[in-house]
């Protein structure tokens, strides 16, 4: 049987093309994917400012909790904490008298207009950076740049006078310099350091503080690459999970239009005594040979794939530059795995019916199409129809995005599988109502119609990747709008600022005249437990901003207050008057009293925390200030160098930044495109003969091409309704739990788009071969084998 499975498909090529299209395109996808999650598993950076010091002391940013399990038995779990914890000045006198200790180097970090982040000069030594030009700063007003920065040496920068340019400069890092008591007083941590350099000859241990060596170095001073790897490992994961899933749809969908397509030989085997046993054989040792080939190839291609994805998070963002993509063998070899099991799969689902049924009744299913469906389809169907209701039953209680993120996508794709085992019989229901509007093309409408009766299987073995890329697009892509316009309906509707300032100081603002209030905003997260929640710090004012309260007062809100969207107290179940005790960005216990729920949690935060209480505890204390009264060009005239913003300015900036979840679900979206071109070009391809046959009974090439035209319009208009009434109950399910509405936001301008493309792709990708076929004089191509 392998003998003969090879000779098959040297001899039919355009056969399991298409299959090896899709496992090809399977294969990279799910090796890019793996390469993400290995990276947030095992990546590391290396440290740059810290490279001198040998050991660094600083603070646990992790966050504890430890769960008593059965018995005795205890297990404690941690959780990253979003803000730098700072450690005590006086640990380094207590380094200094440590036995082995050479030298100890203090060291204070802070962010400076933005861009810059600034040191004091005594921790020079951690890098270690030397002056090149000039010399190190003395005064309060004077400041040491990096060597990227070289060109200020001379000028004015930030309000100080450079005095100096070191001979290096960091690879992601723009460097300032100041004294050492004037750092310490613009870090504004009185008594606090961000790390110390320790030069020991033995290990050191120090209590109140974690010391780090090696590439522990780079975790601690780049927090940003710790969470991002972090993310790396949910994104990746769900992302390759996702892909493995939509890969097996559509390679069970091709290898079963490639088995359809040679029913006839399949039956014939049997015919003369092939069991099925063999018959089995046959088809494990095709599917074996193509997705051996193709899984190598695509694992190659997916290698690339992943440096792709790396270079367009690093440039949104998502990811810090010196965070560098693991390479290691597992990503393709579990790739390749994927890749064989889906088609091996694939190619004994699709053949079942075959196997199962006697010879002579194969021979007369392969010459004419059997009405109904099979019961193990049929059920399969039915089952995946319940799991779909359970799915958007369930989505629509969830409230939380870690939660209703993987279940939304899963439950778009099992609708979807729903369509596909049940597309026979929806096709016969969809063309039964479609009869009519055909018959308006007389010869090509009845040809149509006509082909579209005989042949239900091929028809759902498009209608499949047509409606799975509507779905699956109109999902990722409305789910991010459904959310991104409901935040910005509650910022716009609780905003009642009439400016927006960056870049300046609350009393610098107080002074402009006609300001009748500022209040000043920071972001952050805390962690209830080792739960993550995202929290507003503010100023609060009525005059600023209006949080929709539904229970409770901020009459009174105060550094011991705290206010809760009513997502979060439903999470929580707190009520007005309950304490919360909860844990700060930078690891510092509180605990606060509730003093007020809120309905606009998606526009200002879960949690709403006094200003006064998170100053101390972020790594950047500049925020936002939200202005009421004045005039933009009052403000503008006092405040040259700070950012003024209108509120609808404001509120279009502040929507949630989608393009990491487009970039990463965009390849899902291509994959389900090529799957669409490759089933289509199949369909077409198989059907040189047929469309010969017509040429010789009379019709014309423009017939048969309108013809074709029709058939692709019908099966696009299906998968449209069928995606689309998807999309709808998945998204509306999304919204109910997420937002309170069920009505998804979905820019029409957008979803027409999805659909005129989704079209040309059908229309292109039958045309193409039905024209190549064309070309041919119909006398030989009727003779062509089949």
């Amino acid at each position: 049987m392998e003998v003969i499975a090879w000779k098959m498909i040297r001899h039919r090529k355009a056969a399991f093309v298409g299959a090896f299209v899709a496992l090809l395109c399977a294969a990279a996808l799910v090796c890019a994917c793996l390469m993400l999650l290995e990276t947030g598993l095992r990546g590391s950076v290396a440290p740059e400012r810290y490279a001198g010091a040998p050991v660094i002391v600083a603070g646990d940013q992790f966050v504890r909790e430890t769960v008593v399990k059965s018995g005795d038995k205890t297990k404690t779990k941690a959780k990253t904490l979003s803000e730098r914890k700072w450690i005590r000045a006086e640990l380094a006198d207590q380094l200094r008298q440590s036995p082995g200790v050479t030298k100890v180097v203090p060291e204070v970090s802070f962010p400076v207009a933005g861009r810059f982040l600034g040191h004091g000069w005594e921790s020079a030594e951690l890098t270690p950076f030397t002056i090149a030009e000039g010399r190190e700063p003395t005064a309060d007003n004077e400041v040491v740049v990096d060597a990227r920065n070289a060109h200020a040496l001379g000028t004015t920068l930030v309000g100080y006078r450079v005095v100096g340019v070191t001979a290096q400069a960091l690879p992601s890092q723009d460097t300032l310099f100041f004294s050492t008591a004037h750092a310490r007083k613009l870090a504004g941590r009185p008594g606090q350091l961000t790390a110390i350099g320790v030069f020991p000859h033995r290990d050191v241990r120090v209590e109140g503080a974690l010391t780090y060596t090696g590439e522990e170095r780079g975790a601690v001073e780049f927090l940003g690459a710790e969470n991002a790897r972090i993310k790396l490992i949910s994104l990746g994961g769900a992302l390759a999970a996702t892909s493995l899933l939509v890969a097996i749809l559509v390679v069970v969908g091709t290898f079963a239009l490639s088995i359809q397509q040679r029913q006839r030989e399949l039956a014939l085997l049997r015919a003369i005594a092939a069991t099925p046993k063999q018959i089995r054989m046959l088809l494990g040792g095709e599917a074996l040979t193509i997705s051996v080939a193709a899984g190598l190839l695509g694992s190659a291609a997916g290698i690339g794939l992943g440096f792709w994805l790396r270079s367009r998070f690093v440039e949104l963002g998502a990811m810090p530059a010196n965070l560098n993509l693991v390479v290691s063998p597992f990503p393709a070899l579990g790739a390749l795995t994927a890749t064989v099991a889906a088609a091996w799969a694939a190619a004994r689902v699709s053949a079942r019916r075959t196997n199962r049924i006697r010879p002579v009744e194969a021979l007369g299913e392969a010459a004419l199409e059997r009405p109904g469906l099979p019961v193990g389809r049929l059920i399969a169907g039915l089952v995946c129809v319940a799991g779909g209701i359970a799915l958007t039953i369930l989505l629509s209680f969830l409230n939380t995005e870690a939660a209703s993120s993987p279940v939304t996508l899963l439950t778009a794709l099992v609708w979807t599988t729903a369509v596909t085992l049940l597309g026979p019989l929806l096709a016969r229901a969809a063309l039964a109502l479609l009869a009519l509007p055909l018959a308006a093309s007389r010869v090509g409408g009845y040809l149509a119609t006509r082909n579209l009766r005989s042949s239900t299987k091929r028809m759902a073995s498009v209608i499949s990747p047509l409606t799975l890329m509507v779905a699956l697009t109109c999902t990722i892509l409305f789910v991010q709008t459904t959310m991104g316009h409901a935040a910005e309906q509650q910022a716009a509707a609780g905003t009642r600022a009439d400016y927006v300032i960056t870049g300046t100081s609350a009393a610098a603002v107080r002074d402009v005249p006609g300001v009748v209030a500022v209040s000043q905003v920071l972001r952050t997260s805390v962690r209830v437990g080792l739960t993550k929640y995202g929290a507003q710090a503010a100023d609060v004012d009525p005059r600023t901003m209006d949080l929709g309260i539904t229970a409770g007062s901020i009459k009174d809100f105060g550094k011991n207050s705290v206010a809760l969207s009513q997502t979060a107290a439903s999470r929580l179940g707190k009520n007005v008057g309950d304490e919360l005790e909860l844990t700060l960005g930078d690891g510092t216990p509180a605990k606060l009293k509730v003093a007020a729920i809120y309905s606009r949690g998606l526009g200002f935060g879960e949690l709403t925390v006094a200003r006064t209480l998170v100053a101390g505890h972020v790594d950047d204390p500049s925020g936002t200030l939200l202005v009421a009264g004045g005039t933009a060009d009052a403000l503008r005239t006092a405040l040259p160098a700070a950012t003024i913003l209108d509120q609808a300015q404001a509120v279009e900036l502040s929507a949630p930044n989608a393009e990491v979840n487009y970039v990463a679900m965009g390849l899902i979206i291509a994959f389900t495109a090529i799957a669409v071109v490759n089933t289509l070009a199949m369909s077409s391809a198989d059907r040189t003969r047929e469309l010969a046959l017509l040429r010789l009974l009379g019709a014309t090439k423009r017939q048969v091409l309108r013809m074709l035209r029709l058939e692709t319009l019908t099966l696009a208009l299906i998968s449209v309704v069928a995606g689309t009434a998807i999309s709808l109950a998945t998204l509306s399910a999304f919204g109910t739990g997420m937002t309170g509405s069920a009505l998804p936001y979905m820019p029409l301008s957008t979803y027409a788009a999805v659909i005129a493309a989704m079209t040309a792709l059908a229309l292109l990708a039958t045309a193409l071969p039905a024209r190549l076929a064309l070309r041919q004089h119909p006398a030989e191509a009727i003779g062509v084998r089949d």
